[in-house]
């Protein structure tokens, strides 16, 4: 007998994944892939979409043919902050601009003269100002700087949408999609934004789906199930909201690291948006609020700089286990040397200086700036909530340094890791089954860790009580 699985496209801007969970939301199988970017008609760098979609359907339907497993639903989980405008024909108008494309001072000015201001703005959308990142902010850019394409869009989709649209042909939009910093959304009226219905932007989305439906689609001669998507922070906290009950903090980590905080209450103050603070949507349409740190890419850009200057392999830094007298070493005279490409720290040096002749201390020192900007993020993420509990989810749980560094600094907060593939995939598996999570879930199945910190005896020594 065939074993019944459903299958999962967890896409981020660098890993493109595919999953097959069992009906215990057991992970079967799983298949990674990257693509080479290509570039818009301005040259900017942005997302092959065309290899992304013959990637998923070649994936999928090399699954639909095993003789040992049974697809019976499909769902998708991607990253924010992307829309694919096609036209009545289904045909893709543009290419998938990439979030971090800049924008001309121009185009803000034009925007916040017609619906600042910016802090009010920000506060009943739950979204700072942060150009092509805000969807709504795309749109408005797209419909005066190219009107004629504009003209031509049916729909606008979100990414998860847009894959969910690929495989059922019925174009939905979906509240997390729609509600996670992209300025189209009014936390207090639970409706568009008034700007968004004054310029009309309303009609370039279809209908609002709940993230939990699903539309039985033949597919092949085959009867699935597919879901509508979701977008991949929302999706990787839903494991933890099912399963856990007492107040914590998620950090949902990879090209982004995302500090979610489902239990604030309340609106976003103005402190909150001083601090870069942002709202993110649960599956139910209620805000979350999230503080976002570039904390993948940075490491990324910064690896490979080390990688060159110390001539080493650049996956070398995979091998670099915690050393506590290096850090000892470090944080005795700490000062910051990194100067960062993609961050802004009021802390950084004009120029990136690396006084080490070993790889491993300026892997260590970069390691701890960046987590230094790390809890930053995390305190405010928490703001005034009382919350002791924190969870670390996805490519950076399974990296040593990054991980005892943090509990060092966060010592009065009990940390846990889950297996760095479980991601937001597991999220959006769940999200369309109507399953209980008993409340030990993560713990038997994804390898929930607890970890904590070392601590500094009076010798002067470090030692690590390690891990439960």
């Amino acid at each position: 007998m065939k074993k019944k699985v459903t299958a999962v496209f967890d896409i981020g801007r660098t890993n493109k994944k595919f999953f097959l969970f069992d009906s215990d939301f057991q992970e079967v199988y799983r298949e990674y892939s990257r693509f080479d970017e290509i570039t818009d008609e301005d040259g900017y760098p942005t997302e092959n979409l065309e290899a992304l979609e013959k990637w998923a359907k070649e994936v999928f339907d090399r699954i639909m043919e095993s003789p040992e497993l049974e697809i019976r639903a499909l769902n998708f989980s991607c990253y924010g902050a992307s829309l694919v405008h096609i036209d009545k024909n289904g045909k893709v108008l543009t290419p998938l601009y990439n979030y971090m494309k800049p924008l001309k001072t121009e185009v803000f000015d034009a925007f916040y003269d017609k619906y600042g201001p910016e802090n009010e703005l920000s506060r009943s959308t739950g979204s700072q100002k942060l150009g092509m990142l805000n969807t709504g902010m795309h749109l408005f850019w797209l419909k005066y700087a190219r009107p004629e394409v504009y003209k031509k869009i049916k729909y606008s989709l979100h990414l998860p949408q847009y894959l969910s649209y690929l495989f059922t042909g019925i174009a939905v939009s979906e509240f997390t999609s729609i509600g996670c910093h992209t300025m189209l959304w009014d936390y207090e009226k639970k409706d568009y934004h008034d700007w968004v219905y004054k310029e009309g932007i309303h009609e370039k989305f279809p209908p609002i789906a709940s993230s939990r439906e699903t539309t039985p689609v033949n597919y092949k001669g085959k009867n699935i199930q597919m879901g509508v998507g979701v977008h991949d922070s929302s999706s990787a906290l839903l494991p933890y909201i099912r399963s856990i009950k007492k107040p914590f903090l998620l950090i949902s980590t990879g090209t982004w690291s995302i500090s979610i905080n489902p239990f604030n209450k309340g609106m976003l103050t103005k402190e909150d948006i001083g601090n870069g603070c942002l709202f993110n949507m649960r599956i139910d349409g209620s805000p979350v609020k999230v503080s976002t740190l570039f904390l993948g890419n940075e490491y990324k850009l910064q690896i490979k700089e080390l990688s060159a200057h110390f001539k080493v392999q650049e996956d070398y830094h995979r091998t670099v286990k915690f050393n506590q007298d290096t850090f000892f070493e470090i944080n005795k005279d700490f000062e910051h040397m990194f100067k960062w490409a993609s961050i802004v720290s009021e802390n950084m040096p004009e120029e990136t200086k690396i006084p080490y002749d070993k790889f491993e201390h300026a892997y260590h020192q970069l390691m701890l700036e960046l987590v230094l900007l790390q809890v930053k993020s995390i305190r405010s993420a928490i703001g005034n909530e009382n919350i002791k509990r924190l969870y670390i989810d996805g490519g950076f749980s399974d990296n040593e340094v990054y991980i005892q560094l943090l509990s060092r600094y966060l010592d009065n907060m009990k940390i846990s890791t889950t297996d760095s593939s479980l991601g937001s995939a597991l999220g959006a598996a769940i999200v369309i089954s109507d399953v209980t999570l008993e409340p030990k879930f993560l713990k038997k199945n994804y390898a929930l860790k607890k970890h904590v910190p070392f601590i500094i005896q009076k010798s002067g020594t470090l030692r690590n009580s390690g891990n439960e």
